[in-house]
């Protein structure tokens, strides 16, 4: 990926995860890493060859890192392509994303990694990572080839939103991927629970006439995937926690030096069920959203550090899957260009403090999964994102530049507008 000229980025607002720093500063690029980061209102030194870009006090940050990334390449490119992700994930401010493997082929053998990394150097926008699939064709019954997935550049295993039912083979997941020093993600859910439902069981639900599903399937999942962790010693992380009753079980799990994690997508930490009205499909997600109790103990999880990681989960689907019978139509939305705005609502609502929540979509993921970002330190890659994070921003969702326009925060008002977005000392937003 070529680097663009040497920046020194100067009277910007700098968040630093790493260092906890949240002030005046500036900092320069070089050679496609960061050369200097000056704390304070001046530019201490200059150079000849430095291009001065004046921030005018707005919010200089790491590129957001967003794990959870559904595509439709290969196999379902008319939802999304890694190209049409790229560019969306640019104009959000996320430098790097882990893609899903519940691709069509699955990404259950090391030839499907080795495709989506040669695309995307091909595509040469952010950086992308493919996750591998936890079993072959995600069927939840054989393991998938996960040490040669690592091998190739996997950078962690799932199987997305199929629950691995079987405890025997999860247990098996877990211990190989264990030895090959790779996270193991899964999501919590009991499919004999959950199956046929399209909402969270309660009196909203069925004031609608929609087939619920009462929260105790995500805590009994996950009661089984922490004793598995416990029992071999892997890490887990889990992934889209979404209820306050799993928050116990994970912050018992958490007390008891168990290695596990947990991701919460930016739509629960956002929305509420009440938010589905009169049959929204744009709302209908998996897990599907909580009671606003629910919605609140994550806020308070996420600030408490409970709560490591927020995602995007970005799941593009077409207006011919989505403009269905509730029940029907498909679940998911997408989040890339929405990630960031809606982040800093939590900041604007002084629910978090700004560090804090950069850190859970920057330095904790990149921590996690062993990448090289998410700080603003001398020698780190020059990945950033400028933002103006007082600006009004109305979505619209037919502006977004994802293929799919499936966006629940369509029409809604936000503040932070992402002005630049840099990927190895090159600007690659705006394009």
């Amino acid at each position: 990926m070529p680097t663009g000229r040497p920046l020194a980025f100067v009277n910007a607002r700098l968040v630093d995860p790493q260092s906890g720093y949240d002030g005046p500063g500036c900092l320069v690029t070089r050679d496609g890493l960061i050369a200097d980061v000056l704390h304070g209102p001046a530019l201490q030194s200059t150079s000849d060859d430095l291009e001065l870009f004046d921030c005018s006090g707005d919010m200089l940050a790491p590129g957001l890192v967003d794990i959870r990334v559904k595509t439709g390449e290969p196999g379902a490119e008319p939802k999304e392509t890694l190209k049409s992700a790229a560019r969306a994930a640019a104009a959000g401010g996320v430098t790097s994303i882990v893609v899903q493997p519940d691709t069509n082929p699955a990404v259950d053998d090391p030839s499907v990694v080795d495709f989506i990394l040669r695309r995307a150097r091909d595509i040469g926008l952010v950086r992308v990572y493919p996750a591998g699939a936890a079993t072959k064709g995600l069927a939840g019954k054989q393991m998938a080839e996960i040490g040669l997935m690592r091998e190739a550049g996997a950078v962690y295993i799932t199987d997305v939103d199929h629950p691995v039912v079987d405890s025997l083979v999860l247990r098996r997941v877990l211990s190989y991927a264990a030895g090959f020093g790779v996270l193991v993600s899964h999501r919590p859910s009991d499919p004999y629970l959950s199956a046929g439902s399209s909402a969270t069981e309660g009196e909203f639900a069925g004031r609608l006439g929609l087939a619920g599903v009462s929260p105790i399937a995500e805590r009994i999942m996950l009661e089984r995937d922490l004793a598995l962790a416990e029992l071999t010693g892997a890490p887990l992380l889990v992934d889209q926690v979404s209820c306050a009753a799993s928050l116990e079980s994970l912050a018992r799990a958490k007390d008891k030096g168990i290695k596990v994690f947990a991701s919460a997508s930016i739509n629960h930490l956002s929305f509420n069920e009440l938010d589905i009205g009169d049959y929204r499909t744009f709302y209908k997600l998996t897990p599907p959203l909580r009671a606003e109790d629910d919605r609140q103990a994550l806020i308070e999880a996420l600030a408490s550090g409970l709560i490591d990681i927020v995602v995007s989960a970005h799941a593009p689907a077409p207006a011919e899957d989505k403009r269905l019978p509730f029940d029907e139509a498909a679940p998911g939305a997408v989040g890339l260009e929405t990630l960031l705005a809606a982040l800093l609502a939590l900041y604007h609502d002084e629910r978090a403090p700004l560090v804090d929540l950069i850190s859970a979509v920057t330095l904790k993921p990149a921590r996690l999964l062993g990448l090289d970002a998410g700080r603003l330190t001398k020698g780190a890659p020059a990945d950033l994102v400028l933002c103006d994070i007082g600006a009004p921003v109305l979505i619209d969702a037919d502006k977004l530049i994802s293929k799919s326009k499936n966006s629940p925060f369509d029409g809604r008002r936000l503040q932070g507008q992402v002005k630049m977005t840099v990927v190895g000392g090159r600007t690659v937003y705006p394009f």
